[in-house]
C-alpha cells in the first residue's frame, strides 16, 4: 500500500471532516457514526488555527487520514488524529506520527502529549512507540447552568478579550497577549496559549475570559490580570449546540489561586449563560487534585474519561496544586 503523508490544504477539509467523524463515531460503536461530534467542529477550526500544522495521508492520492497539531509555547499537543476506518491498522497513523513529531522538534516543545482513550490498549501501544507514555486519567466535566449565583462581593473581576482589544491599539493588544502569557509561564515554564486567543478571536469561535484584581498594580511586574480561559460557545465550534466549552483556562500562582480558579469557573459561567448558553463544559487532568476537587464542588460531573500520554513521561503541569482546564482532545 502506497501511503504518502502531505500538508492538509483548504479543499480537504469536508472530505477530512467526514473521515473524523466516521472513524470515532465507528470506534465507539455509534449507529450512525456520522452523527459523532454533533454539530461541533474539530477539524476547520484546527486547520485555520494553524494551517502548516496539519498533515494529511493518502492512499494512492485519496484522502485516508488526518492529524493536527497545536503549539502553546513551550508545550505541544496533537489530535484528532483520525484514519478511515476501511484503513485501520495498516500503518497510517504511524505515517501520520512522523511529521507530527518533526514539527515538536522544530518548534523545541518541551512538554508534548495527547489525550486518548483510557480503556484501548491499541491507541496506547502505537503512541508508546513514539515515546508517549501513559500517565493520569484526564475527567470531561460538565455542568447545567440554572440561575446566576449570589456570591459575596469579590475583589476579582472579570472582563472579555474582544471587548479589551477593541478599544485597544494594535500595540496594546501585544501587550494584553504578553501579560496572558507571562500569567501562564507563572504556572509552566514557556506556556503561551497566544495562538488559541488569537484564533477563536479571528474565527468568532467563541471568547477569551480574563480575570483581573481590581486592586492591583497596572506595572508589569505585578499585573492586575490574576486569570485566563479561552472558551469555545455553540455550533460550528468546539463546544457544540447551547455549550460554553472551555479549552484552556488557568490562573496565576500564588496563594489565592483556589479562590481564584473559582471566580474564574463563575466568569464564564456567566459569560455563558450572557450567550443564552445553559450548558458548560472543560476537561482536567486528576493529577491537578487541587483542581479537580475544585470543579466537583463547584457542581461539575464526569461525562467522560481519557487518559494523558506525555512525551519521555514527563509530568509537566499535571501537578496537584496546579490549577489548569485542558484536556488535549
Amino acid at each position: 500500500m502506497n501511503i504518502t503523508i502531505r500538508p492538509l490544504v483548504e479543499n480537504d477539509l469536508s472530505e477530512a471532516n467526514r473521515i473524523f467523524r466516521l472513524s470515532f463515531g465507528t470506534f465507539l460503536g455509534i449507529s450512525d457514526p456520522m452523527t459523532f461530534g454533533g454539530d461541533t467542529d474539530y477539524v476547520k477550526s484546527r486547520f485555520y488555527s494553524d494551517p502548516f500544522a496539519a498533515f494529511a495521508a493518502e492512499v494512492d492520492g485519496k484522502l485516508v487520514g488526518s492529524n493536527f497539531t497545536a503549539n502553546w509555547g513551550s508545550v505541544g499537543f496533537f489530535g484528532p488524529l483520525t484514519v478511515h476506518p476501511n484503513y485501520w491498522s495498516q500503518g497510517v497513523a504511524r505515517r501520520l506520527m512522523e511529521p507530527t513529531m518533526q514539527l515538536f522538534s522544530r518548534w523545541n516543545t518541551k512538554l508534548a502529549g495527547l489525550f486518548t482513550f483510557a480503556n484501548s490498549p491499541k491507541h496506547v501501544a502505537l503512541y508508546q512507540k513514539f515515546g508517549f507514555w501513559p500517565r493520569f486519567l484526564t475527567a470531561i466535566m460538565s455542568k447545567e447552568l440554572t440561575q446566576p449565583r449570589k456570591d459575596e462581593p469579590s475583589k476579582l473581576k472579570w472582563s472579555r478579550y474582544s471587548e479589551e482589544v477593541s478599544e485597544r491599539t494594535h500595540k496594546d493588544e501585544k501587550h494584553l497577549l504578553k501579560e496572558c502569557s507571562k500569567l501562564t509561564n507563572s504556572v509552566y515554564e514557556g506556556l503561551s496559549l497566544e495562538s488559541e486567543i488569537r484564533s477563536v478571536k479571528k474565527q468568532n469561535l467563541g471568547d477569551t475570559i480574563l480575570l483581573w484584581r481590581q486592586n492591583g498594580s497596572n506595572n508589569d511586574e505585578d499585573s492586575p490580570l490574576t486569570g485566563v480561559a479561552v472558551c469555545h460557545c455553540g455550533a460550528n465550534s468546539e463546544a457544540g449546540s447551547n455549550t460554553c466549552y472551555i479549552k484552556f483556562g488557568a490562573v496565576k500562582s500564588g496563594p489565592d489561586r483556589g479562590k481564584d480558579f473559582e471566580n474564574l469557573l463563575r466568569g464564564c459561567e456567566t459569560f455563558a449563560a450572557e450567550h443564552g448558553l445553559t450548558h458548560i463544559t472543560a476537561g482536567v487532568n486528576t493529577a491537578r487534585h487541587q483542581a479537580y476537587t475544585k470543579m466537583l464542588s463547584n457542581s461539575f460531573h464526569t461525562d467522560m474519561l481519557g487518559i494523558a500520554m506525555q512525551r519521555g513521561n514527563d509530568e509537566g503541569y499535571n501537578r496537584h496544586n496546579v490549577h489548569i482546564i485542558d484536556d488535549w482532545r
